[in-house]
């Protein structure tokens, strides 16, 4: 029996550390389940939105007996967006969703059940509903609804931002992302100025090691540094992992204090520690000019827990999941006598890795 055998009562140790991390993700995920049952009954737009990109507020329609909504919008990477994402209407207001032909087959289906349409790719093919009473009206294209094609109809004085409002929370959001791209003597809002992805800086202080994806979608394609920029403690080791799209790409500091191989191998990595304080500003040569830019603000205070959290594994890929993932799978662990006895056994076992130094090799 081979050890690919699905049947081998066998299990590696790296196969029960992805059992253990998958129950820490099932764990979170519950709690998603949760969340989105009270998004429904409730106004948290924001939530519903989170991962969809033309969402902007909600956009005031009442006093119109009317309103269009395109199925098909340019949103969230292509086609698949519902423009706009979220408007509010009178009770008695019939919605008209308008496929404008683009992004494959769509449908409208509302997450309550109360409206669903056919799934069509055709322009010109309209669904509507009328709607009656108060509340906020939720739904989705089954087929992108992992892409972030939502939509949401907020009737009557159901709660939800309006535009204008949103507009004001990004206003003050956008001043608070200009202080923090002002960090240091690099002035972040000029170095970015053509990077489609760049929205401030995300705070990943505290940590030992942190990833950042090489190759991630923006500036027209897979031409993107995500996240564009981070804020790291001394001492941190940021980690560039190549998505293997959009070619070629390389990671250069613009100061030349560290410098890739230009590589289009998906899962290829480079790592730097940063030591001194100060904002660090880098591109891909090949693709700067697009927009394939990023930045790492360094703090003054030290790094580091992940790591730390996954030292009991003795295992890289323990530490890859960071110090957030593994404590919600000790959660887990505390509720299942299986896993904790996985987890005994991992603790007691030296397995495939025992031995290994991490990082196996320097990529600088």
């Amino acid at each position: 029996m081979s050890s690919n055998d699905p049947t081998s009562p066998t299990l590696g140790r790296r196969t029960v550390l992805r059992l253990l991390g998958g129950a820490a993700v099932s764990t979170t995920a519950l709690g998603g389940v949760a969340d989105s049952a009270r998004a429904q009954s409730g106004t948290d737009l924001d939530s519903w939105f989170a991962q969809t990109s033309n969402y902007e507020g909600v956009v005031d329609e009442t006093g119109s007996s009317t309103v269009t909504v395109t199925v098909g919008a340019q949103a969230n990477g292509g086609a698949f967006g519902f423009g706009p994402a979220a408007v509010r209407v009178d009770p008695g207001t019939t919605v008209v969703w308008e496929w404008n032909g683009k992004g494959g087959s769509h449908n409208v289906a509302a997450s309550d059940g109360s409206f669903e349409s056919k799934l069509v790719g055709d322009s010109g093919h309209t669904f509507e509903h009328t709607f009656d009473a108060a509340g906020v009206y939720k739904y989705v294209c089954t087929p992108h609804k992992t892409l972030g094609m939502k939509g949401a109809i907020v009737v009557g004085d159901a709660g939800g931002a309006t535009a204008t409002e949103a507009a004001d929370s990004t206003g003050e959001s956008e001043s608070e992302s200009t202080e923090s791209a002002g960090e240091g003597d690099v002035d972040l809002d000029a170095w970015f100025e053509n990077t489609s992805n760049f929205d401030g800086v995300e705070a990943q202080t505290g940590l030992q090691r942190v990833t950042v994806e090489v190759g991630s979608q923006a500036n027209g394609g897979a031409f993107g540094f995500g996240p564009a920029a981070i804020r790291v403690s001394k001492g941190t080791t940021v980690a560039w992992t190549w998505t293997g799209e959009g070619g070629s790409h390389n990671v250069v500091a613009e100061d030349g204090s560290f410098e890739s191989d230009l590589v289009s191998a998906g899962d290829h990595t480079f790592e730097h520690t940063f030591d001194e304080a100060g904002t660090y500003t880098y591109a891909c040569t090949p693709h700067k000019t697009l927009g394939m830019k990023g930045a790492v603000v360094v703090t003054d205070d030290e790094g580091g827990s992940n790591a730390q959290v996954a030292e009991p594994f003795g295992d890289p890929e323990a530490e890859r999941l960071g110090g957030i993932a593994l404590a919600g799978t000790f959660g887990a662990m505390l509720a299942s006598p299986a896993l904790f006895g996985a987890f005994m056994w991992l603790k007691g076992e030296g397995g495939e890795s025992a031995g290994e130094t991490y990082p196996k090799g320097e990529s600088e």
